[in-house]
């Protein structure tokens, strides 16, 4: 699974990025995106089914690998790769059981605690975070920080660990340098307006390789 995994690691947002999950997708992998995330939290589910099956229909046309946030249900119904879960949603032991042992299955955490707990679960990348201050969640947790997350990099070992939250152009290189496998970006690639996506997208690969 590392292999097809990525230093930035989008994550769709109909509402920020003011266009379906399925452009986002096209202009994701137009800028070199091939591991993505749909994430979905006010459209009426039957919504989000239609257009997560349309993005997944064009990723694999462009060979990116596509998971769902949250809704395991529509993972399976979708065959998509993998699921994201949060601390609330169904344990991970549950979804690997139904998605089986290829699924992509990611494990968000919010202190060293629940990671060092994570990282004895079955799957295959926890996310910490959030790492600064963040505008995507109405109710974040408290944010990590920097120290945070080399703290929380120490107590799981080489767990592939995946940075949230207010992650920048200018910052994703110290929260690299701090830790994290990957940077997972949301606000900072979207909210500039379609026309900026693959170019955003382009630039965040080009100053997390410096």
């Amino acid at each position: 699974m590392s292999s097809v995994f990525p230093t930035v690691y989008p994550i769709t947002d109909v509402e920020i990025a003011g266009i379906s999950h399925a452009e986002q997708i096209v202009l994701l992998a137009d800028g070199g995106a091939r591991f993505v995330q749909l994430r979905e939290k006010k459209l009426p589910p039957v919504d989000f089914y239609h257009q997560a099956k349309a993005a997944l229909t064009l990723a694999a046309e462009r060979g990116v690998t596509v998971i769902i946030n949250d809704r395991l249900d529509l993972a399976l119904a979708l065959h998509a790769h993998g699921v994201h879960l949060g601390q609330d949603d169904l344990p991970p032991e549950a979804a690997r059981k139904l998605l089986g042992a290829d699924a992509i299955i990611g494990y968000s955490t919010h202190n060293v605690s629940q990671a060092i707990a994570a990282a004895a679960l079955p799957v295959d990348y926890i996310a910490i975070g959030p790492i600064f201050q963040t505008s995507t969640k109405a109710n974040p947790d408290p944010v990590v920080g920097l120290d945070g997350l080399r703290a929380v990099r120490q107590a799981i070992g080489d767990t592939l660990l995946v940075a949230i939250g207010g992650i920048t152009e200018e910052n994703a290189g110290s929260v690299l340098d701090a830790g994290a496998d990957s940077v997972a970006v949301v606000s900072a690639l979207l909210s500039g307006g379609p026309d900026a996506i693959s170019d955003r997208y382009r630039t965040f690969i080009r100053n997390s390789s410096d």
